[in-house]
């Protein structure tokens, strides 16, 4: 551990393990190896579990260079992130929306600013590659459990690459735990949180993942897995045992009427 107090995700994200981390009849397999996280988005289990060593990767490249300024200079993506709370109207979101930032430190807090003030968190890019979520409800730029320091140190011990996830997941070994939190590709449960994947991480790519996460687990490490609550999920995994099937609140989508609980698929092999 490097923090005596839990740290708590700085990034909200679409489709995040927080509620997973918070129940308190889940508990992760021990491991003595390093912690592997190939879909790191917000990264809630690993701030959880806080490890010694990790490899964290991601293939959304301006989410990894977040991480990595805050693991070298958090203290100016700080002051950054402060200068643009003072600034936050509905003018200043979209102006910033649309700014192109040079510096590493810049670049993070316009990150963190749109995703803490957008629309419920969302990521989601136009064919360009331009963010373009809408401005949300929330106003606080600077949250309570903001803990940059912790989060640089946790940081520092940890392998950051921006990568497709089987690069990542040819690295697990035996003594490792690997925890694999996907796009979910198969409309669930009036899941709404598919719509903004599906286009991104296809069933071929479900296929490979199921491959790579068998090969890691031949070769000695624990493998986690949050998945899809439907039967083509459980079929390709069949030879890998049953799953734990687990409720959680569904939030991310736009009408109210939408929200309420949806279940999860939940594998340990």
């Amino acid at each position: 551990m490097i923090s005596p107090k839990a740290i708590k995700p700085f990034i909200k994200w679409a489709g995040g393990k927080r509620w997973l981390v918070d129940n308190t009849q889940f508990k992760m397999p021990d491991f003595d190896g390093r912690y592997i996280e190939p879909f790191l988005g917000g990264g809630a289990v690993f701030f959880h579990l806080s490890p010694a060593r990790a490899i964290l990767s991601d293939v959304n490249s301006r989410l990894i260079d977040t991480y990595q300024a805050i693991r070298s200079d958090w203290k100016s993506v700080e002051d950054e992130l402060k200068r643009m709370h003072a600034l936050h109207t509905k003018e200043f979101y979209y102006a910033e929306r649309d700014r192109v930032r040079k510096a590493l430190h810049t670049q993070a807090a316009q990150f963190l600013y749109l995703n803490r003030t957008c629309w419920n968190g969302l990521y989601r890019e136009n064919l360009a590659g331009k963010f373009n979520v809408p401005i949300g409800t929330k106003t606080q730029v600077i949250l309570p459990d903001d803990d940059f320091p912790a989060v640089s140190a946790l940081l520092k011990n940890a392998d950051l690459r921006c990568c497709d996830f089987e690069e990542t997941l040819q690295d697990a070994k035996a003594g490792d735990l690997v925890f694999l939190d996907p796009p979910y590709t198969t409309a669930h449960n009036m899941n709404g949180f598919v719509k903004y994947n599906q286009k991104i991480f296809s069933w071929d790519d479900q296929v490979r993942l199921r491959r790579c996460a068998e090969a890691a687990a031949m070769r000695g490490a624990r493998v986690v897995l949050t998945n899809a609550d439907h039967e083509s999920i459980r079929t390709l995994y069949s030879s890998m045992g049953d799953p734990e099937i687990v409720s959680r609140a569904s939030v991310i989508s736009g009408r109210s009427a939408a929200r309420g609980q949806t279940t999860e698929a939940l594998y340990i092999f």
